[in-house]
């Protein structure tokens, strides 16, 4: 098993144990945080050791030096900034020396941070540096819209882990999985990092890396924040759940990991196989544009294929992990087996394949999702959260422009909905304009109904959301403002059956 990153494995949490009802009691008398999701992730990692060498967030003079040589200042590899940002105004009301109380949801106290450093942070170059500088990359985004003003640095004293309702049984720390494996006698364990659910080929490349360099497998998703718009963990981990169970017996072990994930590609790379380590792996898979976002809007690829394969490559002697490159494998039906896709030659060898992206249309359209893909239990799970069209809720957002009555339109489109069944739930909407009853429309959508808006002026957005008008940004466009109910009806019933949401 190799030795953590720097030499220790920084469990602030065992370190702290002694002292605990000391800091707990201290904890009451502070200035306080609350930490945002990924302050919250990036605390359970420094208190666990699965951030060692790290004992707190980053002063500047440690920042600076990751950002521009992904290196701490005592030159220990260390390749993404860990920052407790702030906004300005609480940035002004500290002093060098005191000490604040991080607390989780306003009310659970986690660490005590010293406040080394107050200061405020170049984000154009940490942009340009640790994520390449295109303003469309979601890292930056975020940087340039969601982090605060100011980063304070600082040493962590441990008070306690972050408090988690699901999956307790599941959330191993990197002590409590380096003791897992030492029980086991797993000298050679493989990690697998993924932040989507896992197929049939998913498991198949597991364990040809595995048998490749004779290790077990440590499947490890992320159940932190990740790229918007991934599957929501709940769903994933149920799957992760159900694809434990077709390695054999003793082969594979499930433990989740609470990162926050930057889509840094090359440099997370680094830090995923970083983070790896101190967790106990002696090997880790790094895919093909690993933790990469994709492309931005003109079809320009954030990273390169191999970048992260390359530069993890480059830091294997440091790194202490052994680098398993990816290999996609493919499905041959006439064999009714699965191969690395570059052992086989394609022009002779009949290969089947589904993209994400088709995968995706598959599960929003009710459509067949063989079982060479996925196993049939995974994509009851997956149906389960991302059911097709004809199940998922919508709302309409009537135009204040219309001349008909908003009321008679409402209960037009009421009764005519409602005479079709199906298993929605329709409702006419009535919020008056309170911010509490606009803000629950994307629950009552997630949650399958079907809703019927008056807008009051109001620009109601988000997904699956419709705006009927005679306007030209209208979604459900009329010809004109005096349209008759019939004609709208008819044009909203049309409209819902040529986007699945009625089939007939």
């Amino acid at each position: 098993m190799p030795a953590p990153h720097g030499g220790i494995l920084q469990d602030l949490i065992l370190r702290d144990n002694e002292r605990h009802q000391d800091l707990l009691e201290e904890s009451k008398t502070l200035k306080t945080w609350n930490l945002t999701s990924r302050q919250l992730c990036d605390i359970e990692l420094i208190l666990n050791g699965g951030f060692s060498p790290l004992t707190g967030f980053l002063n500047e003079k440690d920042y600076l030096n990751v950002v521009n040589n992904s290196r701490l200042a005592n030159g220990i590899l260390w390749t993404m900034p860990i920052n407790l940002d702030v906004d300005s105004t609480f940035a002004q009301s500290l002093q060098l020396g005191q000490r604040l109380t991080l607390l989780q949801d306003g009310e659970i106290p986690i660490a005590i941070i010293t406040v080394s450093d107050i200061y405020k942070p170049d984000k154009q170059l940490e942009a340009k540096k640790v994520f390449r500088g295109d303003p469309e990359h979601p890292a930056i985004i975020f940087l340039n819209n969601s982090v605060g003003e100011y980063y304070i640095g600082g040493e962590l004293d441990a008070i306690q882990l972050p408090v988690h309702y699901d999956y307790p049984g599941l959330r191993k720390t990197p002590n409590q999985l380096r003791s897992e494996f030492q029980s086991r006698s797993w000298d050679r364990v493989v990690a697998f990092q993924t932040r989507n659910p896992m197929h049939r080929a998913h498991r198949e490349l597991t364990v040809r890396a595995a048998r490749e360099v004779n290790a077990r497998i440590l499947i490890h998703p992320v159940v932190g924040l990740t790229k918007p718009g991934d599957i929501d963990h709940h769903t994933r981990v149920r799957v992760y759940q159900e694809i434990i169970k077709r390695y054999p017996s003793g082969l594979a072990f499930l433990s989740l990991l609470p990162l926050a994930m930057r889509m840094a590609g090359d440099r997370e790379a680094v830090w995923h196989a970083i983070i790896r380590k101190n967790y106990g792996a002696t090997h880790f898979i790094v895919g093909r544009d690993h933790a990469g976002p994709g492309s931005n809007s003109k079809g320009a690829a954030f990273y390169g294929p191999y970048d992260a394969q390359e530069l993890v490559e480059s830091y294997k002697n440091e790194l202490e992990i052994q680098v398993v490159p990816f290999r996609m494998v493919t499905y041959l039906p006439d064999e009714d087996c699965y191969a690395p896709i570059d052992e086989i030659d394609t022009s002779k060898t009949k290969t089947l394949n589904i993209s994400g992206t088709e995968l995706r249309r598959r599960l929003r359209v009710g459509g067949h999702i063989p079982e060479w893909f996925s196993y049939p239990e995974v994509v009851k799970i997956l149906r389960e959260s991302n059911p097709p069209r004809q199940k998922q809720g919508f709302a309409i957002v009537l135009g204040d422009e219309l001349q008909v009555t908003e009321n008679q339109l409402s209960i037009a489109l009421l009764s005519t909905l409602l005479q079709f069944g199906g298993g929605r739930h329709y409702k006419i909407y009535r919020h008056d304009n309170d911010v509490k009853l606009l803000n629950l429309i994307p629950d009552f959508i997630q949650a399958g109904s079907g809703l019927i808006i008056p807008q009051n002026n109001l620009s109601i957005k988000g997904t699956n959301v419709y705006r009927l008008s005679s306007t030209n940004d209208a979604d459900i466009k009329l010809g004109s403002s005096d349209e008759t109910i019939n004609h709208i009806v008819q044009k909203v019933v049309l409209f819902l059956e040529d986007n699945g949401y009625l089939v007939f």
